[in-house]
C-alpha cells in the first residue's frame, strides 16, 4: 500500500519557498540602475548580480539528480531553504557590492537545490491522476513569481529602499521552512551514488560556459562578437560533448537514457521553447514600453502584471484539465494562441493602444500557461520512478539554458533591427526615430519567437497522453 503524505502541507512549504526564491531572481533587476549609483559601480559590474545568479543555477542544476540520490529529502530541503534565508538576510543587510554578490550566490544555491527537489517530491507524493493539478501550482510559481518581481520591486524602491525587497521575503521563507520542517518527510531512497569528479568538472565547465556565454552576449556592447562570449560558448560546448560521452557508465552523474522516452523529449523541447519565448518577451516588451512609448519603470511593471496574474490564476485549472483530458487539448490551443499573439506583437508601434498591448501580453502568458504544465507533467509521467531525479535535473537545467538563449538572442535581434532602422534614418538622434527603431527591432524579435512557436505547434500534434497500465507505462493517442 502506497504511503499517505500530508500533501497539502508539503506542497505549501515548497511553493512558499519556491515563490520567494523565484521572486528574488528577478526583483533586483529593476534596482540595478539604483545600485550602480549607491555602490558606485559600472553597468557591467552590476549585471553580475543577475549573471552570477543564472550562472550558479546553470552549474548546480545538472548535479541535482546526483544530490537527490545522495541526501535525504529533508536534508536537501533544509539545506536549500537555509541557503535562501542566509542569502536573503545578507542581501537585506548588504552595504557594498561584494556583500550583495555573495548573497545572490547563496540565493541561487538555494534555488538550484529547491526547484528540482520540488518537482521530484511532487512526482513521488502525488498519484499520476492528481499530478497535473500539483504541477500547475509549481508552474504558477515558476512563471508568475519572477514576472511579478519587477513590479513589486519597483513599488518597494519607489516608496522605500531596495533593501526591502529582501526584508519582505525573509519572513515568508521562515514560514515555509517551519511548515516543511514539521510536515515534509523523506520520500526518496538514498542510494549514495559515486561522485564522478570528472563528470562534475565537465558539467560545471559545460553548462556554466554556455549559460555565461549567452548571458554575456545579451549584456555586453560587443554582443556575439565579444571574444569572451565566443570563447565561453565554444569551451562550454566542447565540455558538454565530453560530458555526454563520459555518462556512458554504470552509474552516470546524469542518466541521459531519459532521452529514450519520446513524450519526455517532446515535453522538454516545449518547455525549453516556452522559456526562451517567455524570457525574450519579458525583456523586450518593457524596453519597448519605456523607450518606445515613454512609460516609467513602475507603470511598465503594472502594465505587465495582469498577464502574469491571470496566467497564474488559471495554472491550477490547467493542471486539473490535464488530469481529466490529457495534454493535447491544452497544448495545441495554447500553441495556436501563442503564435497568434506573437504575430500581433510584430505589428505594435509607439502609437499602439496600451490596452491592445496589455491584451496581447495577457494572451501571450495564457498561451504559455496552457502549454507549460501539460507538457512538463506528461513528459515526466513517462519516466520510470528511478529516472525522476535525472529527468527533473535535465528539464530544470535546459530551462535555464533556454532562458539564457532567449535573453541573448532577443537583445541581439533587437539591437540589429534598431541599428538597421537608424542607419537609414535622416534624423537618427530624434526621440521619435529612436522609438520607431525600437519598434522595428521588437518586430524582428517577435517574428523570431513566432517561428519558434510555429515549429512547436507542428511538434505539438505528436504529443500523446501517458497512462499507467498495471506496472508498466504506455502511451495512448
Amino acid at each position: 500500500m502506497k504511503k499517505q503524505y500530508n500533501t497539502r502541507a508539503i506542497l505549501a512549504s515548497l511553493l512558499i519557498c519556491g515563490a520567494v526564491g523565484m521572486f528574488n531572481e528577478t526583483s533586483l533587476n529593476i534596482a540595478l540602475t539604483n545600485l550602480m549609483e549607491v555602490f558606485q559601480i559600472s553597468a557591467a559590474t552590476a549585471q553580475w548580480l543577475t549573471t552570477g545568479f543564472m550562472l550558479t543555477l546553470g552549474i548546480l542544476m545538472p548535479m541535482s539528480g546526483l544530490l537527490l540520490q545522495t541526501f535525504s529529502t529533508r536534508k536537501l530541503f533544509l539545506g536549500s531553504v537555509m541557503s535562501l534565508i542566509a542569502g536573503t538576510l545578507i542581501a537585506a543587510l548588504a552595504f557594498n557590492f561584494e556583500m550583495l554578490m555573495i548573497a545572490r550566490v547563496l540565493q541561487a544555491v538555494g534555488m538550484g537545490l529547491l526547484l528540482p527537489l520540488m518537482t521530484n517530491t511532487i512526482l513521488i507524493v502525488y498519484p499520476l491522476e492528481k499530478r497535473g493539478a500539483a504541477m500547475g501550482l509549481v508552474a504558477l510559481v515558476i512563471m508568475v513569481a519572477p514576472a511579478s518581481g519587477p513590479t513589486i520591486g519597483g513599488l518597494l524602491i519607489e516608496y522605500l529602499t531596495w533593501h526591502y525587497i529582501f526584508w519582505v521575503s525573509l519572513p515568508l521563507l521562515v514560514i515555509g521552512l517551519l511548515i516543511g520542517f514539521k510536515y515534509l518527510e523523506n520520500v526518496t531512497d538514498v542510494t549514495k551514488p559515486r561522485f564522478d569528479l570528472l563528470s562534475i568538472l565537465l558539467s560545471t565547465i559545460g553548462f556554466g560556459g554556455v549559460v555565461f556565454g549567452f548571458s554575456k552576449a545579451g549584456e555586453g556592447a560587443d554582443g556575439w562578437s565579444s571574444m569572451v562570449v565566443i570563447t565561453s560558448i565554444v569551451i562550454g560546448l566542447i565540455a558538454l560533448i565530453l560530458f555526454i560521452l563520459r555518462q556512458n557508465m554504470s552509474a552516470p552523474m546524469l542518466n541521459l537514457s531519459v532521452f529514450k522516452y519520446p513524450m519526455y523529449v517532446v515535453g522538454l523541447l516545449l518547455i525549453m521553447s516556452c522559456m526562451l519565448i517567455s524570457m525574450a518577451s519579458t525583456i523586450i516588451l518593457p524596453m519597448f514600453l519605456q523607450t518606445g512609448t515613454g512609460l516609467s519603470v513602475f507603470i511598465t511593471g503594472l502594465m505587465l502584471l495582469p498577464g502574469s496574474a491571470l496566467s497564474g490564476i488559471i495554472q491550477p485549472y490547467v493542471g486539473r484539465l490535464f488530469d481529466k483530458y490529457g495534454p493535447k487539448w491544452l497544448v495545441i490551443p495554447g500553441l495556436i494562441i501563442l503564435t497568434v499573439m506573437l504575430w500581433f506583437l510584430t505589428t505594435i508601434s509607439p502609437t499602439s493602444s496600451l490596452a491592445f498591448i496589455i491584451a496581447l501580453h495577457i494572451g501571450l502568458t495564457m498561451g504559455i500557461a496552457l502549454i507549460w504544465t501539460p507538457a512538463q507533467t506528461n513528459g515526466l509521467n513517462q519516466l520510470p520512478p528511478e529516472l525522476y531525479p535525472h529527468g527533473t535535473a535535465v528539464m530544470n537545467t535546459l530551462q535555464q539554458v533556454g532562458g539564457a538563449i532567449g535573453t541573448a538572442v532577443a537583445i541581439s535581434i533587437l539591437t540589429g533591427g534598431m541599428e538597421k532602422y537608424l542607419h537609414t534614418s535622416s534624423s537618427p538622434t530624434e526621440q521619435t526615430e529612436i522609438a520607431n527603431a525600437i519598434a522595428a527591432g521588437s518586430h524582428n524579435v517577435f517574428l523570431f519567437a513566432m517561428v519558434i512557436a510555429l515549429i512547436n505547434l507542428i511538434m505539438g500534434f505528436s504529443i500523446r497522453r501517458i497512462v499507467v497500465n498495471s506496472e508498466r507505462i504506455r502511451s495512448i493517442h
